[in-house]
């Protein structure tokens, strides 16, 4: 179940996110709104092409994710046509994450079963390097960062995630106790500790953000309804999904949200440019 959590979150849209509208009697379906909640704060810019703010996808990039899961950040990327590299410790993700990537306009698609310890990708090769909910994981994270930086041409932008200290704090004595061990989440980063792990790597730090007060609250929700995760239908979890989106169509709805997130971030974001 803890696994398809992640994957649920790591999910993008593949049509423009201002076409994705949820219809009053589907409101309790979490999924199209958290994609609205995420192109708010800056992820899958479909019209700009900017998989974050700020990070363009073009045919000409060599884009590496590491840890691709699903593939949805990949997938947004490979609708774009560059060279797609995918990296993940799970052979079925990665043969089905290549499998997914084949049927977009990326020129070339790879994947790589890996511990990363090292990444099987040489040197100078990504023009960007996504890495989205990994560190948590890792036994090491300046090694698992040192190896992100290595794999980057000099110059290359990083999409680099981690849960929220807020929220994995907000989730103690309600998420089950494997959530907090391995091969789950076994560390807890905070704001602080993550901006350091990266400049430490020797990447600069380009953005430091962190949003989705909305998933925060939706998973500290599901803990206590206890449905499973492939039909989360309960009177809880379809108030809270109906009270968000009414809360983004008003005026001043997108400004509230900044403000929750700020409070309780289900994750943390950083862009980051390996220097020239």
């Amino acid at each position: 179940m803890l696994k398809s959590l992640k994957q649920l979150l790591k999910s993008s849209p593949t049509v423009p996110v201002h076409d994705q509208a949820v219809p009053a009697q589907k409101a309790s379906s979490a999924g199209p709104l958290g994609l609205k909640d995420a192109a708010l704060s800056g992820w899958y810019q479909t019209e700009t092409n900017e998989l974050f703010r700020g990070v363009t996808i073009s045919p000409e990039d060599v884009v590496v994710d590491v840890g691709c899961g699903n593939a949805g950040s990949a997938h947004f990327c490979g609708l774009r046509g560059p060279q797609m590299l995918l990296v993940d410790i799970d052979p079925a993700k990665v043969d089905a994450a290549v499998k997914r990537l084949q049927k977009t306009a990326a020129r070339d698609v790879q994947g790589f079963v890996s511990e990363c310890n090292p990444i099987p990708i040489a040197d100078a090769t990504a023009t960007r390097v996504i890495s989205t909910e990994v560190i948590e994981h890792v036994d090491d994270p300046a090694q698992f960062l040192s190896e992100l930086v290595r794999i980057g041409k000099p110059g290359a932008l990083y999409v680099i995630s981690v849960p929220d200290a807020t929220s994995e704090r907000l989730q103690e004595g309600f998420a089950p106790q494997e959530y907090y061990e391995k091969p789950n989440h076994i560390r807890v980063i905070s704001r602080e500790e993550f901006a350091e792990m990266v400049r430490a790597s020797g990447l600069e730090i380009v953005e430091h953000t962190w949003y989705s007060f909305f998933w925060s609250i939706w998973f500290l929700f599901f803990w206590e309804c206890k449905v499973d995760l492939s039909e989360p239908n309960h009177p809880l979890l379809d108030s809270w999904t109906r009270t968000w989106k009414l809360l983004l169509d008003m005026p001043r709805g997108p400004e509230i949200k900044e403000r929750l997130d700020d409070l309780v971030a289900k994750s943390q974001v950083i862009i980051a440019r390996k220097p020239a």
